[in-house]
This record gives C-alpha cells, sequence and structure tokens, in this order.
C-alpha cells in the first residue's frame, strides 16, 4: 500500500512551481497525493520566508500541519522551501514537533527524504542551493488552462532589502531549450496561458550565453501553436530595452500587461536599496512604453517606509503614484530582513508609520482604479473564463489586465455555453465595488 503525501505550499509562482515538481517526482516515486491532510501519512510545508507577513504565514501552517499529531500521531511533517532554507536550525529548535527541514537544493532527492521520514528517521538536510531542480515534469496546482513558466531562479541584483540572493543564491537560466520543452508540454496537456517568470525575468540568458535572451524566448514561445496568452511578470526596469518594448508591442500571444516592480521613485532612496534607475528614467520609461504599447496595463510593487524615507520623499512618491496612473499596484510597508544591509541602515521608521504610509499608497491607488475601472464602460477587453456561478447565472474570468491571485476578476453573462480557460471578447458595461461586469460580445 503506497504512503499518502499532502502538500501546502505558498508564497510566490516560483516557489510554486518548485511544489509542482516535487509533487510530480513524489507521484513516479510510487507515493499517493492527498488534498486533505487529516489523510496524509506525511505532510509537506513548502515555506516562503520572503518578508514578516510571509514567514508569519509560514509559521502559523507549519504549527497547523504539527496539529494533526494530536489525533493523528503518526503523521510526519517536513518543512522545505524558501523559510527552510534560511532559518535552518530556528526550525526545528522552535517547533520541535517537525520531522525534517531541508534546503531548497535538497527538492530533487524528495522521495529518498520523505522514504527515510516515514521510516522514522529526522531528515535536516542542506545541499548547495545550485542542486535545486530548474525543469521536469510537473503537477499542476494551477487551473489547466494556466501554468507558470519559470525561466530562472535566484537573483544577482542584491536589493539592500531583499533577503533572495542569501536564500536562493545568484541568478541561475535555464537553457532556452529546457525551457521551450516544458512549454510545449504544457501546451498539449491543454495550457492556454503562460506566466512566465523569474525573480528578474528581464535578465534571463545573460548568465548561459553573455547576453540577454529574453526576446528570442519569447518569439520561440509564440510560435507555439495552443499557447494563446503569454504573460510576463517581474521586469526589472533597468532591464526593459528598446527590443523587448518592440516584442511586446508587436507580438499578438504576448498579453499587454507588465509587471515592473519599482519600489520607489525618489533618487536617494532608489540608491539605498541599490536599486539602478532614477526618478527621471522611471518616468521615461513609462512614458515609452504607453506611447508604443497600445492599451498596456503596468503593474508595479512599492515599499513605503524604507529606511531614512523623509516625509518629503514620501510625498514625492505619492505624486509619482498620482502621476503614473498604475492599473495595478502592490504597495508594502518596509520589512527589516535579518542579515539584509538596509536592516542595519540608519533611520529606521516605527512600524506604525511604515503601516501608515503603506496605507496612504493603497489608498491613492484604489481611486485610480476606480477611475480606470469607469473609464473601460463600453469598451471591449480579452477575458480568459475561469467558471461559473449557476445561483447568478454569470461567468467569471480575468482580463488581459489581471494576472491570477493578484489581481481582479470580471463578471459577465453569454449567450452562449463557455468552457473555463476559453478566451473571449467581453464589453464592459459596469463597474460595481472596484470589479468590473460585462458580457460577451
Amino acid at each position: 500500500m503506497s504512503k499518502k503525501i499532502g502538500m501546502i505550499s505558498l508564497g510566490c509562482p516560483k516557489n510554486q512551481v518548485d511544489a509542482e515538481i516535487m509533487l510530480s517526482k513524489l507521484s513516479e516515486g510510487g507515493f499517493e497525493i492527498v488534498n486533505d491532510p487529516s489523510e496524509a501519512d506525511l505532510i509537506i510545508v513548502n515555506t516562503c520566508g520572503f518578508i514578516a507577513d510571509a514567514k508569519r504565514e509560514s509559521i502559523e501552517s507549519i504549527l497547523e500541519m504539527t496539529s494533526y499529531k494530536e489525533d493523528f500521531p503518526n503523521i510526519k511533517v517536513l518543512v522545505t522551501g524558501c523559510l527552510a532554507e534560511r532559518y535552518r536550525d530556528e526550525v526545528f529548535e522552535e517547533i520541535p514537533e517537525t520531522d525534517g527541514v531541508i534546503g531548497i537544493g535538497a527538492n530533487g532527492d524528495i522521495c529518498e527524504i520523505c522514504s527515510r521520514i516515514l521510516e522514522g528517521e529526522t531528515e535536516k538536510v542542506f545541499p548547495e542551493k545550485e542542486k535545486l531542480p530548474l525543469d521536469g515534469d510537473r503537477i499542476l496546482t494551477t487551473p489547466p488552462y494556466t501554468a507558470y513558466l519559470k525561466i530562472a531562479d535566484g537573483c544577482s541584483n542584491h536589493c539592500t532589502y531583499c533577503a533572495i540572493p542569501s536564500i536562493r543564491g545568484e541568478y541561475r537560466s535555464r537553457t532556452s531549450e529546457s525551457v521551450l520543452a516544458e512549454a510545449k508540454k504544457l501546451a498539449d496537456e491543454g495550457v492556454k496561458e503562460l506566466i512566465v517568470v523569474a525573480q528578474d525575468t528581464t535578465r534571463y540568458g545573460e548568465d548561459l550565453y553573455g547576453k540577454n535572451a529574453l526576446v528570442p524566448l519569447l518569439k520561440a514561445l509564440s510560435q507555439i501553436e495552443k499557447i494563446e496568452w503569454i504573460r510576463l511578470l517581474y521586469l526589472y526596469p533597468e532591464r526593459i530595452d528598446d527590443a523587448l518594448i518592440e516584442e511586446i508591442a508587436s507580438n499578438k500571444k504576448i498579453v499587454k500587461y507588465l509587471d515592473i516592480p519599482v519600489q520607489h521613485c525618489s533618487d536617494r532612496v532608489l540608491k539605498r536599496m541599490n536599486r539602478r534607475s532614477t526618478h527621471a528614467e522611471l518616468n521615461g520609461l513609462f512614458k515609452k512604453i504607453r506611447d508604443r504599447i497600445e492599451g498596456v496595463a503596468i503593474r508595479t510593487t512599492i515599499i513605503a517606509g524604507f529606511p531614512g524615507e523623509t516625509e518629503e520623499e514620501f510625498e514625492e512618491l505619492c505624486d509619482f503614484v498620482k502621476e503614473m496612473r498604475f492599473e495595478r499596484l502592490g504597495c508594502f510597508a518596509y520589512s527589516a530582513e535579518e542579515g539584509t544591509p538596509a536592516a542595519s541602515l540608519d533611520g529606521m521608521l516605527d512600524e506604525e508609520e511604515r503601516a501608515r504610509r503603506a496605507e496612504i499608497i493603497n489608498e491613492t491607488e484604489a481611486v485610480i482604479i476606480d477611475e480606470i475601472n469607469e473609464s473601460l464602460i463600453g469598451k471591449t477587453l480579452e477575458v480568459i473564463t475561469e467558471g461559473y456561478d449557476a445561483y447568478s447565472d454569470v461567468y467569471y474570468g480575468r482580463t488581459y489586465m489581471d494576472a491570477p491571485e493578484i489581481d481582479m476578476q470580471i463578471v459577465f453573462t453569454c449567450g452562449y455555453e463557455l468552457e473555463d480557460g476559453e478566451i473571449v471578447s467581453v464589453e464592459v458595461i459596469n463597474t460595481v465595488d472596484g470589479e468590473l461586469t460585462g458580457e460577451v460580445v
């Protein structure tokens, strides 16, 4: 009788891809994958360890899974992912009920590790980060029509607030052959929307080929017949060049949605963050993108309350958000992460003030989104169908302007039956509580 494995995966899409590769290895290794943790012989918690809120969620999930031992004393719990990699000893010390803590470099040996834990051993394995499998078969945890395509791991940007380089290592690209082979396999399995991810998607290929290889990769991906949408996340502003802008503008399969994290706009704050852009350069980049890519939706990420951020610099950031009118934006209060250069900078703001500033930015953006939504009434947008609500007799889905999990949905009617994953043209007829409503045309 095969042993049953349950898994909870937290954090970003890159971590989710790692989980999907592990699930496939476990399935191929003879384990049975179950959704209900109480049915499992072993539960894997694939953690996030990026910022304070993510760490808190990971710890709460580990505690919740170890609590199953009260009713099912034979259940084993294994902790993987970024929190495990970052806090190797602390996890065992703080939560001794865990049966194993392994680093990301051990993911490729997940079957052997689970077998040993199930036999009663305690595992604590931390190979080199570079041993993390960058490719392999996956069991998708996304809807069958959408999949993340991770083209690289690690990061070499070394922003002062970020722990990712110490957790994940330096930037490592997959070969284009490996990426394309996986994309074709996903397409054959029914995937219509590929969401291209890495810590820095725009750096792709520099370590392997000595030059940026993102544009050639996008051209090749768009040749895969069954792929209808290609969505790009995590584009760093300083590496967005004319060739990439032109490819996005002219390639019909690349949705006109760009996730470009800027973090701030003040030159002094950007320099303290070890970001390479200036306020003027960011203004010029976004003007160029909007001039060249018709209907583009820009999403960005901002950090409020960075150490030393003055009231004047915060006001500059507020004005920047108002001026740029980003279609989508997420603002986070600065989180001081152990071991990062920013954590020891002078001018640390108290937690309450950081939260206040983030709230102001998010409220400012909420007004902008409402105004943008109002301007969309009467326009027709491409929408990927995600489901049907029988009670209200409406479909719901995402416009090209919305990535899964992080952005919004649109509710719409249709005079004929639609399948999940079907891409349709929807005329926007109203906006209610920040969400669009419409009908298929």
